[in-house]
């Protein structure tokens, strides 16, 4: 089992794809801090041309009775480069708030991540546990048939040697048959169910040792059980950050309503922007204040409905926290009712093991008829089933409680695994100001 769940952790397609997602959400924090930084731009025209202008001078100083007259004719080559940089030094606090919400962002993901690894691993411990049980049920069919057959056998052996009659022999058949019917629907199952143990750990399942059940892990008592989920689970952590996430999103519509203020330089040398003009360069420095007063009303809906997002979210979180708390309820019962059942069908395969010895015995002193035969053989065989269900119930139980506390990870069964840390590529991208490849080289 552990080193299936630890083949899952590393390789599930579905799990290292939401990895890959909370990795994307780590590029929105240095996108909300790209606010805080300046924006350059640089600009450059050239072309060709032609100029014919013509005129008078005013005279130096003004009031003498003439000017000049000119007259200028010809081509040029104007070009022009320039550079322009702008720093944004008020919004609204509105690149604060796009920060925090970022982050929040980046928490929740987390949290999802880990309902996604919890799933996984509960998918991986239950698939297990269905190769094991339906590689048993398999052996226990294939032994039934084999016992059939030899009732069957036996049947026809008496039946020639006149002691029951072709009624007895029909009815082995007819159980044998039975059995064949049920052997093939097993080895169907087991098909199946390999192909899904494929799908989640990634190899086909060979050799599957005998797996124990987890809840040793978990809280002792319901009421521990209870408050261990409701603060530790990630499916309401992911919830409540999204109420963070609301709630900063109503703070960046609210700052659309403040002033913008930006201070904004520009250079730019320019090469006969007139016939007249050889060499021009131009610098400039200023600060650009904006105060909206009215644009449509669109601003004041968008908080308006920011706020009510805000108000679902937590009335989302105690949705969760109450599903959460009966999740947790249930997986508790299965558990112990799994644990009694175990226990009671203990109890009934060695109880129809001595019926059937019993039976056979009383059937060759010809007490018991052939039907008596193979009603026992058949209590046997549902019992022996009924012993590998609750076995594979019992473990997948205490999986399913590990799970509903929110403790199912590789960390808490201590998986042979590197575990994965999503703040070492957190760190790597958050501060980035330029760069087109991942951290692992694309």
């Amino acid at each position: 089992m552990q080193s299936a769940l630890a083949r899952a952790y590393q390789g599930n397609p579905q799990l290292n794809a939401q990895r890959a997602i909370v990795r994307q959400s780590d590029e929105g924090v240095s996108q909300a801090l790209s606010g805080y930084r300046p924006t350059l731009s640089a600009t450059a025209t050239a072309g060709r041309q032609f100029t014919n202008e013509s005129g008078v001078i005013p005279p130096i100083p003004p009031g003498l009775p003439a000017g000049v007259s000119y007259s200028v004719k010809g081509y040029t080559t104007p070009w022009s480069a320039g550079l322009t940089g702008q720093q944004t030094l008020f919004n609204g606090e509105q690149t604060a708030n796009k920060v925090r919400k970022a982050e929040s962002q980046v928490s929740a993901s987390r949290e999802t991540l880990r309902m996604m690894e919890e799933s996984v691993l509960l998918s991986a411990a239950t698939v297990y546990m269905d190769v094991s049980r339906d590689t048993a049920n398999l052996e226990v069919q294939q032994n039934n048939v084999r016992v059939l057959q030899r009732t069957l056998k036996d049947t026809q052996n008496r039946y020639e040697a006149g002691q029951v009659t072709s009624t007895d022999v029909a009815q082995a058949e007819a159980q044998l048959a039975a059995g064949e019917a049920t052997l093939h629907a097993a080895e169907s199952t087991l098909m199946t169910t390999r192909a899904n143990y494929r799908r989640i750990i990634g190899v086909d399942p060979t050799n599957l040792a005998a797996a124990s059940p987890v809840d040793r892990l978990a809280p002792t008592t319901l009421d521990a059980a209870i408050a261990v989920g409701t603060a530790e689970n990630p499916t309401i952590t992911a919830a409540i950050y999204g109420v963070d996430v609301a709630q900063l999103q109503v703070k960046i519509a609210e700052g659309a309503l403040l002033p913008t203020l930006a201070l904004q330089g520009t250079v730019q040398q320019q090469n006969y922007p007139n016939i007249l003009t050889p060499n021009l360069f131009l610098g400039t420095a200023v600060l650009n204040l904006t105060v909206p007063i009215y644009q449509g009303g669109a601003e004041y809906s968008a908080i308006r409905l920011d706020k009510e997002t805000a108000a679902q979210q937590r009335l989302s979180v105690d949705q969760v926290r109450d599903q959460t708390r009966a999740n947790v309820v249930q997986s508790w019962g299965q558990l112990f009712a799994a644990k009694a059942q175990v226990e009671a069908a203990t109890r009934q395969n060695e109880a129809s093991e001595r019926a059937l010895n019993g039976v056979r015995n009383e059937a060759q002193a010809g007490q018991r008829t052939t039907l008596d035969v193979l009603n026992a053989e058949q209590a046997l065989v549902n019992a022996r089933v009924s012993l590998i269900t609750a076995q594979h119930d019992r473990v997948v139980a205490s999986y399913s409680l590990l799970s509903a506390v929110g403790r199912l990870s590789a960390q808490e069964l201590h998986l042979p695994v590197s575990i994965y840390d999503p703040m070492v590529h957190y760190q790597q991208v958050r501060d980035a100001w330029f760069g087109l490849r991942t951290p692992d080289g694309r």
